[in-house]
């Protein structure tokens, strides 16, 4: 059976991984016949939102790995440990977290760095020729990580984060949130997703696409 990597950046949108995201790409792997293996890496999130206000939670914090582990159902791996699990493929889910744990470009925009060991992993899967899946706003990273590749990504039509991409020396192609785009010979896939929404249904068609797409490249 592949073994489908889901990196995971806590829990929640503003400030963690996008639920609805991780879930619909953990359901896709099962019905696609493969086993899901969530990781995330075991770091303190930049911040915490309360996410009925809002507004951020002073005096607070938490762990990214024990965050995403809610998602997970208490099934998840240490980022560090992904040499060891035999993963096929890798897909990241959008939400805050990835624009603030995974990486600073929701306070650096182009000029953002991501966290060594995140672009590591997405590093040795494109040199291995293992597929990679970007949804949402994780697609920047992509851009970031891989750009001297010449990559191709989609965060549908955002005109910033388009622009971000470009700037950082990859292309950025518009695409329909039931859509995906497929770049370097099918290795990286991205999906739109809650960048355009608008609802969960159509958000489930692309990343039922991008999954299928991963899964059977893998």
């Amino acid at each position: 059976m592949k073994k489908i990597g889901v990196l995971l950046s806590g829990c929640g949108v503003m400030d963690g991984t996008e639920i609805h995201e991780a879930v619909l790409t953990l359901l896709a792997i099962d019905v696609a016949g493969a086993e899901a293996v969530c990781i995330a890496p075991d770091i303190e999130q930049h911040h915490v939102i309360n996410h009925l206000t809002g507004e951020e939670v002073k005096n607070e914090t938490r762990n990214v790995l024990a965050e995403s582990a809610r998602i997970a159902r208490g099934n998840i791996k240490p980022l560090q440990e992904i040499d060891s699990l035999g993963l096929d493929a890798l897909i990241l889910p959008g939400g805050f977290g990835a624009a603030k744990n995974l990486s600073d470009y929701a306070f650096k925009g182009e000029h953002f760095d991501v966290l060594p060991e995140v672009a590591d992993a997405i590093r040795s899967f494109y040199r291995a020729g293992k597929p990679l899946g970007f949804i949402c706003i994780s697609p920047v990273i992509a851009a970031k990580v891989l750009a001297e590749e010449g990559v191709e990504v989609t965060i549908g039509n955002d005109h910033t984060a388009s622009a971000n991409i470009e700037a950082m020396g990859a292309r950025h192609v518009n695409a329909e949130v039931f859509n995906i785009h497929a770049s370097l010979g099918g290795k990286v896939i991205s999906t739109p997703a809650y960048m355009l929404g608008p609802s969960i249904k159509d958000v489930a068609k692309g990343i039922d696409k991008l999954v299928n797409a991963v899964v059977r490249l893998a």
